[in-house]
């Protein structure tokens, strides 16, 4: 082959090389920040379950069926006390 062939060639082989070793290297980049995303989004499942709960109990102590719940608790818990006397 002549030399602008061998040039040509060599210089397409250089540039498919570094693009190659590029390639692998944002692969393995993407990866980690794909487990990285997905640990947030597990702890923030977490989070939002937790809330969930919470707000259940806050409503269910401003409700007017948790209010007479919890006065009713309270009211028998008295009882028991007053009764072991």
């Amino acid at each position: 082959m002549e030399l602008a062939t061998w040039i040509l060639v060599v210089i397409l082989s250089v540039t498919l090389f570094i693009f190659l070793i590029l390639g692998i290297i944002l692969l393995v980049k993407l990866i980690k920040i794909s487990k990285g995303a997905q640990a947030i989004v597990d702890k923030g499942q977490h989070i939002a379950d937790k809330t969930a709960d919470i707000a259940e109990n806050v409503k269910g102590m401003t409700s007017v069926g948790g209010l007479v719940k919890n006065f009713v608790d309270k009211y028998n818990d008295g009882n028991k006390k007053s009764a072991k006397k």
